[in-house]
């Protein structure tokens, strides 16, 4: 909606903000006095692939996992990549890695998925400031570190949701027709992307994107992961430097935001201790029943990232620190800067600092 907002000419500058608050245990539905928007999905899983006690998110993917095909090993290998890449970001829920073992004897969830394999309930958020060419040319400073947004799509399931595929059923199709979309509208296709953030919720949901974003020939993903052409290393692209959902968190309202920021310090060059060199980067956000956004990402100034140092990264921010590499809760100095100067409002503000302090 920013950009929308930003190209028509609305706007010049805009705030993101996405944020999330979730409750222990597996997701839930807080409402029992209306129709689910779910229901017809779910009853398309259950006459398919039967009526289960597992939660029901853990089988729509597991559904789509066993649909698609490949060694319960493939599944755990994807998760085992997430936890190493996960302790490298300083935001990510869970930093501890596990060898393959430990992820295969965890906990089953619904088969073929483990505990290990399950993004967590999360606390989150999320920001990015979204601004227009003309806001940029003014301020030649920000230059630097601006990403262009060169393709967006958002896509929302077809009649194909309900052909009986449990692949379809959690995005499969609509995934590929809105990168589709977003690759013509950027001009570049898979092979150019570099690195990729995208909507691991469960480790079978990873494999069968890694064909829905066209990185894998057609029943190919499980060879990329026991290649390992996901990881450093590999082929490519690099999937989830961040950890992804499944141990970076995620926080529902907060997911695609700290996906976005997650490939702009990749961009920069900030994120030093993860660094993925390329010049594009891929963004893939989706939510069941259903819709999916894609987004693009380049350096606005069309060349390729090379890795900065702490020091480069604050003499080019407003930052006192590199925040790619660094967790810091702000200073109340830090925040009183970035507060306008010409329209404060006290009252508004309430005891929100009060508040942030008490915790810190």
């Amino acid at each position: 909606m920013a950009r929308t907002l930003i190209r028509s000419g609305a706007a010049d500058c805009m705030l993101v903000i996405g944020f999330e608050q979730m409750s222990p245990g597996s997701i839930k539905s807080a409402w029992t006095d209306r129709p689910s928007p779910m229901g017809l999905s779910t009853q398309m899983m259950e006459d398919t692939r039967g009526r289960h006690d597992s939660p029901r998110n853990a089988q729509y993917f597991a559904n789509a996992g066993r649909e698609y095909g490949a060694r319960a090993e493939d599944f755990a290998e994807i998760a085992r990549i997430s936890h190493e890449h996960s302790q490298r970001n300083p935001y990510a829920q869970f930093r501890q890695p596990h060898s393959l073992q430990d992820i295969l004897k965890s906990p089953m969830i619904h088969a073929p998925l483990t505990k290990l394999q399950c993004s967590p309930t999360s606390d989150g958020a999320g920001a990015a400031v979204i601004v227009s060419q003309r806001f940029l040319d003014a301020r030649p400073q920000l230059r630097g570190q601006a990403i262009l947004i060169a393709g967006q799509t958002l896509m929302t399931d077809s009649p194909a949701l309900f052909s009986r595929s449990a692949m379809d059923l959690v995005g499969f199709d609509m995934t590929k027709r809105a990168v589709a979309a977003a690759y013509k509208e950027a001009g570049v296709g898979p092979k150019d992307v570099a690195v990729c953030e995208l909507h691991d919720c469960f480790s079978a949901n990873e494999l069968i994107l890694l064909e829905g974003l066209g990185f894998s020939e057609l029943g190919k993903a499980h060879e990329m992961v026991r290649k390992g052409d996901i990881t450093y290393g590999g082929k490519g692209p690099i999937i989830n430097p961040s950890g992804g959902l499944i141990s970076k968190g995620h926080p529902l309202g907060a997911t695609g935001l700290a996906q976005c920021a997650e490939l702009c310090w990749q961009l920069r060059g900030w994120a030093n201790n993860r660094l993925v060199e390329g010049k594009v980067a891929l963004q893939h956000n989706l939510g069941l029943g259903g819709a999916v956004v894609v987004n693009i990402y380049k350096r606005a100034d069309g060349g390729e990232n090379r890795k900065l140092s702490d020091e480069e990264v604050v003499a080019a921010s407003g930052f006192a620190y590199n925040p790619a590499v660094e967790a810091r809760h702000p200073t109340v100095e830090e925040a009183d800067r970035v507060r306008s100067r010409v329209a404060r409002c006290e009252y508004a503000l309430g005891d929100t600092q009060e508040k942030i302090q008490a915790r810190l």
